[in-house]
């Protein structure tokens, strides 16, 4: 048997990960196999239960993954002007596999186990907190109510958008400019 390093378990699973993120936010959960997963992430079937216990083990840290990385860009983005017209983008709504984690999956989400629920529920948190931290109202209370319309308002516009953007284009456009400047207009951002 050949022995890995350290580093390089540490590389399989970072590609794995990253080929599962990318796969189930273009297709969701369901639609991706572990075979295909492995598959882009260059390495054999054989070599998944060496990094997962299950699929479900894996969509767990894909979506964590998925949504940690996505926090950050949030952190990085300067303010939640920026946020909204990156989010609310023809460009977002056309790559799901490398856009925001709380949008690709937030249809399928509700047909998954707890466990992934949970992980789903936690980064809606630090993505409210995102938001939270770039209002300015002096009531904790008031920014929270604030963030959590902003961003669910955020991820059904993106999904309504992306549901109708082939049979609609134009709708699908409208709803995701008319959304970002009703939101900057009721939130003064």
């Amino acid at each position: 048997m050949v022995r890995v390093s350290k580093a390089k378990v540490a590389e399989h699973r970072s590609a794995i990960l990253e080929s599962a993120s990318r796969l189930f936010r273009e297709r969701g959960f369901n639609d991706v196999g572990v075979a295909e997963i492995m598959q882009a992430s260059g390495l054999t079937h054989g070599a998944f239960y060496g990094h997962f216990r299950s699929k479900a083990d894996l969509a767990g840290a894909a979506c964590r993954e998925a949504c940690a990385e996505g926090v950050d860009n949030w952190k990085h983005s300067g303010d939640i002007a920026t946020i909204l017209d990156r989010y609310l983008s023809i460009a977002h709504r056309d790559n799901p596999a490398r856009g925001c984690a709380l949008g690709a999956f937030a249809g399928d989400i509700a047909r998954q186990g707890p466990e992934l629920q949970h992980d789903y529920a936690e980064a809606i948190e630090r993505f409210r907190g995102v938001i939270e931290q770039h209002l300015t109202d002096n009531e904790p209370e008031v920014r929270r109510r604030k963030a959590t319309t902003i961003l669910a308002t955020m991820v059904g516009a993106l999904t309504m958008a992306r549901g109708i953007a082939t049979a609609d284009p134009a709708l699908s456009a409208a709803i995701l400019d008319d959304v970002r400047l009703q939101l900057r207009a009721c939130f003064g951002v």
